[in-house]
């Protein structure tokens, strides 16, 4: 490749257990982005400090230090893998990559290794294990010979494994060369400071620099107490209690509600929180709009000067939606989403839909659309295949004529359907979802010129509209398109739509009834929709003239469709105007 090498299957190491995804090596650094979207780690070549393969069972494992102190363990490399990148990373960044072996006697002895934020422990020359001291909650002496690390409490690491490093001791017996103590301290007490001053002294980071009390949080439902602290939040409940790490908050997203006094603040988790059997990737929190907070955080002059500057000041004033989510962002680091260019028709952030059965708002935004409360659906622009507009199939034609549907349809195949959106919504979504270029199924010839639904949802006049007939049309095509139909393929679709037996033959737009009936009588043992196939593929193979003759003749089918259809709806009225008059 010209510029750097690509993996696939390549899984980040952590408490959260192994995520799979794409690992991309270049000149400007390295990238690593959760398979089906979610976590991404970006480090700058510059922010590199150190490099070091190392062997493990079936693969092989590139660890990568940051000027941070964090260290990042990527996996599931080849041994062919560690040649060609160890070059490539000698080139770029001048560093060269060490080797190192992995412990595998199963001694319990050795040496400990304290390294910025990591904590290595060694048998021999080789590494038995190694744990980040970011996530250490606290530190303490047991007796005069042993250390006690106790990790922080994250309710997000369940939700990939079932088991999670609580606590660790080591004994450090006082005859220890590589932690000398003296007459006034132990060799555990030298080795329990060195650990205290990498994890903000022994857990000062504990007390909760700002609270908020009472808060809604729609998913998971509840009223919660939410504290904000250093390393992590904590929602404490009546029935439940959540702590998180901010390395697990991807985002943040304030979206107001349109022309409703609430305001959303989600927060986004990779991996997410676990609730019984259920996982929660996001954090539903509902403010009043208008409550107006004041808040002063519990940290030091010194503290927000060196760790938080530019990030957070000593005391904030405002409403309670923004007040929360500044401060949480200038903890955490996180990233601040709020509503698009997108406007509905009622000048609001969002359009009224439903989604599983489920009443929401739909938010278009510059880089997905997200759907709230329940369930909260982030879909990511760059994951949608396409979208589809579609008629309202529910009711009379009546209330469906105002109402349309919109699919968007995965790049993984999976499907989301929104619906019941009101139909004065459609040019303003059709012009931002157009605007963002993503394919519209059902755009027609992509030129200004659309078909079927969306030429529908664009008319003005719901009277004449016939939501079963439009469906049809836009099924078959359009047939005045320049180009060839290529979506058609028989024995994908449904095998028909239903309609009156009586009118199918005069109604094929594609073939006449004779070719049908020839098709049949040379082949009787082709069935409906094998026949149906054949016609397709006639179809295909002819030239716009000889198209020609069975597109006029769909053009009068389709008048004479629409008089008749008038005709039959106007003596149904006849007929139930009597039938009240008697």
């Amino acid at each position: 490749m010209a510029d750097g090498h690509h993996f696939n299957n390549i899984s980040l190491g952590g408490r959260g257990g192994g995520n799979p995804g794409q690992f991309k090596l270049y000149s400007g650094g390295l990238a690593w982005k959760k398979q089906g979207g979610g976590k991404i780690i970006e480090v700058d070549k510059g922010d590199i400090t150190s490099v070091a393969w190392m062997r493990i069972p079936k693969s092989y494992q590139l660890s990568v230090g940051t000027k941070e102190g964090l260290c990042y363990r990527f996996f599931g490399f080849r041994e062919q893998d560690v040649s060609s990148l160890t070059n490539f990373i000698e080139k770029s960044t001048g560093i060269t990559p060490e080797e190192k072996q992995l412990s595998v006697t199963g001694h319990n002895w050795g040496g400990i290794e304290i390294n910025g934020s990591m904590l290595c422990f060694n048998v021999g020359s080789k590494e038995a294990f190694e744990v980040s001291l970011a996530d250490v909650a606290q530190t303490q002496m047991q007796g005069k010979t042993d250390v006690v690390l106790e990790f922080h409490v994250d309710d997000t690491t369940g939700a990939n494994e079932k088991d999670s490093l609580m606590d660790l001791s080591f004994h450090v017996p006082t005859s220890n060369t590589q932690f000398v103590g003296d007459e006034h301290r132990t060799s555990a007490q030298m080795l329990w400071q060195a650990i205290s001053v990498e994890i903000d002294g022994g857990g000062s980071s504990e007390m909760a620099v700002v609270t908020f009390d009472g808060i809604a949080i729609l998913t998971p439902r509840g009223r919660y107490s939410v504290e904000l602290h250093q390393s992590f939040l904590r929602l404490q409940g009546q029935a439940n209690d959540f702590k998180i790490q901010y390395s697990s908050i991807l985002r943040l997203f304030v979206l107001p509600k349109s022309h409703n006094p609430h305001t959303f603040v989600v927060i986004t988790l990779d991996p997410p929180i676990r609730k019984g059997q259920t996982l929660y990737p996001h954090i539903v929190i509902q403010f009043e709009t208008e409550a107006v907070v004041e808040r002063e955080l519990a940290l030091s002059g010194e503290v927000l000067a060196e760790k938080y500057k530019d990030r957070l000041e000593s005391s904030y004033r405002g409403l309670i939606h923004e007040v929360f989510s500044k401060v949480l962002r200038g903890l955490s680091g996180a990233k601040v989403t709020r509503p698009s260019t997108f406007r509905s028709c009622q000048d609001g952030y969002a359009v009224k839909s439903s989604l599983k059965a489920e009443d929401g708002l739909l938010y278009p935004l510059e880089k997905g659309f997200f759907f709230l409360p329940k369930p909260p659906t982030l879909i990511p622009h760059d994951e949608i295949e396409y979208v589809e507009f579609e008629r309202h199939g529910a009711g009379g034609a009546s209330i469906s004529s105002h109402y349309f549907d919109l699919l968007v349809k995965l790049t993984n195949d999976q499907e989301h359907l929104f619906r019941n959106i009101q139909r004065n919504e459609y040019h303003n979504l059709f012009n931002f979802i157009s605007g963002k270029h993503l394919k519209i199924l059902n755009l027609g010839d992509g030129q200004g010129r659309t078909s079927g639904v969306t030429a529908v949802l664009q008319s003005t006049d719901d009277d004449s509209v016939d939501p079963h007939l439009e469906r049809i049309k836009n099924q078959a095509g359009n047939d005045e398109s320049d180009e060839e139909d290529e979506d058609f393929v028989a024995d994908k679709d449904d095998s028909g739509s239903p309609t009156d037996d009586s009118d199918a033959d005069g109604s094929d737009a594609s073939m006449s009834g004779g070719d049908k009936e020839n098709i049949k009588s040379s082949n009787p043992e082709l069935a409906t929709t094998e026949i149906a196939k054949k016609l397709g593929e006639r179809w295909q193979k002819m030239t716009a003239e000889e198209r020609q003759p069975y597109v006029e003749q769909s053009q009068v089918d389709k008048q004479r469709y629409a008089e008749e259809s008038a005709a039959y709806r106007g003596a149904a009225a006849q007929q139930g105007s009597g039938a009240g008059s008697e």
